[in-house]
């Protein structure tokens, strides 16, 4: 008895799992032209954007306080 509950009790934990995550407006499908045509624009310019990041040089890093540099000796 106490498997058939624990199976019913999981079986409908993940239903309502389901059907909760079935009901956000995380991904939406529209056919709408204009919305499409914005959409592959934007991802075109983030797409340009990451590959220009990605070929520009990067700058030099500057040795904080952890890179001691010897000092001349003092003339006498």
């Amino acid at each position: 008895m106490k498997k058939a509950s624990l199976a019913v009790l999981v079986a409908l934990s993940a239903l309502t799992t389901a059907a909760y995550a079935q009901s956000g407006n995380g991904v939406t499908m529209s056919t709408d032209p204009a919305k499409a045509a914005d959409v592959e624009q934007r991802a075109q310019d983030l797409q340009a954007k990451q590959q220009a990041m990605e070929s520009a040089p990067m700058p030099a890093h500057h040795h904080g306080k952890s890179m001691k540099h010897k000092k001349a000796p003092k003339a006498e």
